[in-house]
């Protein structure tokens, strides 16, 4: 099986509601897909979205590499050759991640469809049944008490929180949501690199005082900051947990050797793909640290990708946040993995188990 061709298409999905972090309010999943040909008939699905405020990627960006850097080394290249490939888009550019995650995604599919096999079952194996916490996006408080009562009557038992433009109100924000929801549901909180250091330990503090059970605070500050991170993680019980400041193996081993975080949110779109992610999962496993999966504001496509590895190092990926699928109005990809609300479930498919794609728009 060798590749002919790498075409685009564009996807866009209409959020049930604004998408809002402390960074950015969006209301539609839009991602570049990337589509890999074969002379066998075969066809490879990988995507991304633009996420320039975190990876530096943008759609325009992710497309350019692929044609020029990636294009003309991965052309007549075997699909059976994975490891030449995978060393192929490591190596031929710096950074640009989310071009990586999107062409490593197709190839695995591919991978998967040669050997006519479930990608997790390829990747060790494992359950085809997972659950995944839900995004609160940051609104007025009242807002977001209903919005966290709303997901607890529709299924959801773990909910991110997601703070971190003004220290005060984010803890009015966590009191009000856990007075409202008591024991129904875990609480985690998205900070997305809001807070300092000296605020992040004051604010655990808080919660820790008055009993607010939390299962963890993730990236509370600017992902360079990492004596930030040791230096909360010395001075709270709450778990800590890396997102923008883990993308590679190299830095999840800094991380992890020198205690500043507990656990590492692994994303495909931070990693460059599933060969970085693999290792990730592996290097915490061996420090005996846990991670999360987790994805950007994505579709179903790269998210699929996401579900398949985290089915298949379960003993290291023990929490799930893989919620962008749901969050949208539809979901056009058939086959492929079923996210529906809090239950994700994967099929016995080749690959990623895409069957079609409705609504592709075509990009020369």
């Amino acid at each position: 099986m060798k590749i002919t061709n790498i075409r685009f298409a564009k996807l866009v999905v209409p959020l049930i509601t604004p998408f809002k972090t402390s960074m950015r309010t969006v209301e539609n999943i839009e991602d570049l897909v990337v589509i890999i040909e074969t002379d066998t008939g075969e066809v490879g699905y990988g995507s991304a979205p633009s996420t320039p405020v975190i990876t530096g990627d943008t759609h325009e960006s992710i497309k350019a590499a692929i044609e020029l850097v990636f294009w003309p080394k991965l052309r007549s290249m075997a699909i059976e050759n994975l490891n030449d490939i995978i060393t192929i888009i490591q190596s031929s550019m710096v950074n640009n991640t989310s071009a990586k995650a999107a062409l490593e995604i197709a190839i695995y599919d591919l991978w998967g469809k040669m050997y006519k096999s479930p990608l997790n079952k390829l990747l060790g194996g494992g359950s085809e049944q997972l659950r995944t916490d839900i995004t609160i996006s940051l609104d007025p408080i009242d807002k977001m008490v209903e919005s966290s009562l709303q997901a607890i009557d529709n299924g959801f038992d773990v909910l991110k929180i997601k703070i971190g433009n003004n220290i005060s109100q984010d803890i009015d924000r966590v009191k009000a949501i856990y007075q409202a929801i008591g024991d129904k549901a875990l609480l985690r909180l998205d900070v997305n690199q809001g807070w300092t250091a000296k605020q992040t330990v004051y604010a655990a503090k808080v919660f820790e005082s008055e009993n607010i059970q939390l299962e963890l605070i993730e990236q509370p500050v600017k992902a360079d900051d990492i004596a930030g991170l040791k230096y909360i993680s010395d001075r709270v019980n709450t778990p800590i947990m890396a997102d923008e400041s883990a993308f590679s193996p190299k830095q999840v081993i800094e991380l992890l050797s020198n205690k500043c975080v507990d656990i590492i949110n692994i994303k495909l779109m931070k990693t460059g793909g599933l060969s970085n992610a693999i290792a990730i999962a592996d290097i915490a496993k061996t420090y005996q640290v846990d991670c999360m999966i987790g994805c950007m504001l994505e579709g179903s496509i790269a998210v699929a990708a996401a579900a398949h590895l985290a089915s298949a190092k379960s003993a290291a990926i023990t929490k799930i946040d893989l919620d962008g699928p749901a969050l949208g109005k539809f979901d056009p990809v058939k086959g492929g993995v079923l996210f529906d609300k809090s239950a994700i479930k994967l099929n016995d498919l080749p690959g990623l188990g895409i069957e079609s794609i409705d609504g592709l728009i075509d990009l020369k």
